[in-house]
């Protein structure tokens, strides 16, 4: 097929134009960087006793895997396959990526075709004559391209690409809550399993002593008193088993949830909490936890996406330049198509210029940038919410190692001191009212001791999640999204 060119001037002009696009790049609208403004510690509070690491040794990806705990490999395997909040990250990421292609499409031009045939027949004045028919044909293109000449088109790009970044990282947000949901449920069902297992071994020793006692009323040596306190003990011990069945199966319902099952589907083998191994973690600098952490990540790529917002938004302020152009073919004859004579094209270019809005456009200025000032607002509580997860994080396992000794002492000192009371009773030589309250020292510190290991437990899968477990961004293949900016305040080091 030929085309004829435009004539010269008309190129010359076109070229006139794009060219005074290009330099005028200068002019776009500026997009400032995402930066928070805080001041960052240096060194954890908690961490200051601790040597310092010659080399961090971060969390890996299957960080769960340091407890030595095969049921927690495998509910983490079932989460990270089948739980839904993550299918529906993964679903919001595909549309954000689709959004960066749609936003990218405005920085070129769009260019489209068609064909046409039809026949026209009028009308004729003079009766019983036909009017007059006519066949048209034709074939052509159209091509239409937006200057972006105060980056507006640019700045929208930068900011669905943003949103594109943040998406991720809502993966990574998305997949360290399900983790540390599932440590803690799991935790929680095999401390229950393990009190319910003390518990009952409670009430079994509160029922031998209610038999020795009515053994003793019935030779005299003890009265209906005695039986009717220790009945107590005994009904005390029995009613605190419903509330931990009752703590074991909603955790475990929840691990259904979890895990992308119904509720129910779930069943917790009973293990020692002796027997799970707590793994050290050693936190590293403030500014490299936080460059871990998805949900910092997630913050500032708002943050920026709500800078480029708001420099499109001000770029809206001033004119549009538009330049369309189309091309083609057209005839009243078919075979008459592919002449020369039957080419045809139009060149335009045009400027917009907003006049009178009613406001709008400033107030879309002063909307953008509230909501940039909100997003840096958000940015700012989460850095300083990361840090305190991470201090109190470091607090709480360090605190709870120390309970854990500390009932352990409590509960082989009372250990000893029944065993002597129990003896002692059997042989007539101590009040029942001492044997009581040994017997009562016993059932707390056992308890207490079940409760100081799982608080230890979670604990430590806590401090994981606050370091941003083994979480890594990841850059998509696909889609260029730019990599995440510093966080203002300290170092930073790349992800891994």
């Amino acid at each position: 097929m030929r085309h004829h060119l435009p004539p010269r001037p008309a190129i010359l002009r076109t070229s006139g134009l794009l060219g005074l696009a290009l330099l005028a790049t200068g002019c776009a609208a500026r997009i400032d960087p995402a930066a928070s403004g805080l001041r960052l510690p240096s060194v954890f509070r908690m961490a200051q006793a601790e040597p310092a690491p010659t080399a961090m040794r971060w969390p890996e990806p299957d960080w769960w895997r340091e407890f030595d705990t095969p049921q927690l490999d495998a509910l983490m395997r079932a989460a990270m396959a089948g739980n839904l909040d993550l299918a529906g990250a993964a679903a919001r990421l595909r549309q954000a990526d689709a959004e960066v292609r749609i936003s990218g499409a405005a920085l070129l031009p769009t260019v489209d075709g068609d064909l046409s045939a039809g026949r026209s027949r009028g009308t004729n004045r003079n009766p019983g004559s036909a009017g007059s028919a006519g066949n048209s044909f034709g074939v052509g293109l159209s091509a239409s391209y937006e200057v972006d000449f105060w980056g507006r088109n640019r700045a929208i790009l930068e900011s669905a690409r943003s949103s594109a970044t943040a998406a991720r990282y809502a993966i990574g947000v998305t997949a360290l809550s399900t983790q540390s949901s599932v440590a803690t449920a799991l935790f929680n069902v095999l401390g229950a399993q393990e009190q319910l297992e003390i518990q009952r071994g409670n009430l079994e020793l509160a029922n031998r002593n209610l038999s020795i006692l009515r053994q003793r009323v019935a030779v005299g040596t003890a009265t209906g008193l005695d039986v009717a306190q220790q009945e107590t003990t005994v009904a005390q011990q029995r009613a605190a088993i419903p509330p931990l069945q009752q703590t074991a199966e909603q955790n475990s319902f929840a691990l259904g949830t979890l895990t992308g099952v119904a509720p129910g589907e779930i069943d917790i083998r009973a293990m020692r909490l002796e027997a799970i191994r707590v793994p050290p973690v050693t936190a590293g600098l403030p500014a490299e936890v936080l460059v871990r952490r998805p949900d910092v990540q997630l913050a500032e790529a708002n943050l920026a996406a709500g800078n480029a917002n708001l420099a499109a938004a001000r770029a809206a302020l001033f004119p549009t330049i538009a330049l369309t152009g189309s091309g083609g073919l057209q005839s009243t004859a078919l075979d008459l198509l592919l002449r020369p004579g039957s080419t045809v094209y139009s060149l335009a270019a045009g400027l917009t210029a907003p006049i009178f809005n009613a406001g709008s456009l400033r107030a879309q200025v002063e909307q953008f940038d509230a909501r940039q000032q909100e997003l840096l607002a958000e940015y700012q509580r989460t850095i300083l919410a990361a840090l305190q997860d991470t201090e109190t994080s470091l607090s709480a396992l360090r605190r709870t190692s120390e309970s854990v000794e500390l009932q352990r002492v409590r509960e082989a000192s009372a250990r000893r001191a029944y065993a002597i009371a129990e003896a002692q009773l059997q042989a007539g030589t101590v009040d029942l009212l001492t044997v009581l309250s040994v017997q009562s020292s016993l059932f707390t510190a056992r308890n207490a001791l079940a409760q100081a290991q799982t608080d230890r437990l979670q604990a430590a899968a806590a401090l994981f999640t606050a370091l941003g477990g083994g979480w890594t961004y990841v850059p998509p293949a696909s889609t260029p999204s730019p990599q995440p900016a510093p966080i203002a305040g300290g170092p930073t080091r790349p992800l891994p």
